[in-house]
Parts: C-alpha cells; structure tokens; sequence
C-alpha cells in the first residue's frame, strides 16, 4: 500500500504540474491575445478617424464657379461685355490667356498711337520708343506709366502679334 500511496501521490503531483502549466500557457496566452486585440483595434480605430479627418478637408477646399457669385447685382460690374460662360469654360481648360475685350484694344492702340492695325514689328518698335520715354529710371517719374505701357504692349501682342 506504500507504494501505491507514492505513486499515486506522484501521478498526482505530475497532473498537477501538468494542468498548472497549462493554466500559465493559457491565462498568459490568453493576457496576451486580449491586449493584442486591444492595440489591433486602437490601430484600427486611430486609422478610421484619420480617414475620415482626410476626406472632410478634402471636401473643404473644393473650388466651384456659378453665374449668381458672379453677377452684375452682386459684383457692381457694370461692363456688357463680359461673357461669364466663356469666362467658365476658360477656367475649366485652364486657358486664362484670353483674347482681351475690344474696348481694351482700342485703348492700347490709342496709348501707342497706333491709327490702324498694327503689325508685330510695329509694336515692338514703338514699344522700345515709349519705354524710353515712360522709364522711370529715365525720366524720374513713378512706374505707373511703365506699368500701363507693358500692359497694352501684352494687350496688342495677344491681339496682333500671331
């Protein structure tokens, strides 16, 4: 009976050992899984709110043209000259060289002195004789000549100079 007492104390105590460490596997293991879960979904939920933040802004900085924003009543722009449709087509293909109003060419050829249609030579030839005369380094005058000078030079260069 002695010896059956001592083995099944041992059995006893090799069972023991046996379940106590797989309580430690497990319950460790188990810690472990819960705070992985945690941190996964911590991450995950950092990355959502992020996302969402993106596409708010992004949403915010959305640039669109209408007619009301643009009208006469709003703007006090009184020129009937003015085609807004072709102002939005322009912007939409990124084209802001477009050929100047009428009333501005004239103005321009006026300023040059220019009587009739001028060729690209002509413009440049006169170009050089006013800015000698408008310069303000030249003839210590402020720049606003020089200014409206290189203005209309571009206005009948986009006009007459292709």
């Amino acid at each position: 009976m002695g010896r059956e007492l001592s083995y099944f104390i041992s059995s006893l105590i090799k069972w023991a050992i046996f379940f106590g460490i797989l309580y430690l596997i497990f319950t460790n293991f188990g810690t472990f899984l819960i705070i992985l879960f945690v941190l996964v979904s911590i991450a995950y939920y950092l990355v959502y709110q992020f996302k969402k933040k993106l596409r708010q802004n992004s949403n915010s900085f959305k640039f669109t043209f209408n007619g009301q924003d643009f009208s006469r009543a709003n703007t006090g722009f009184n020129s009937s000259d003015f085609d807004f449709e072709q102002f939005q087509e322009q912007f939409r293909r990124g084209n802001f060289n477009a050929q100047p109003q009428f009333g501005e060419v004239e103005k321009a050829k006026e300023f040059f002195g220019f009587t009739s249609t001028p060729t690209k030579e002509e413009i440049k030839k006169k170009y050089k004789e006013l800015a000698r005369k408008y310069h303000p380094d030249i003839n210590d005058q402020d720049d606003t000549m020089m200014q409206q000078l290189n203005h209309y030079k571009d206005v009948l260069m986009k006009t007459y100079g292709n």
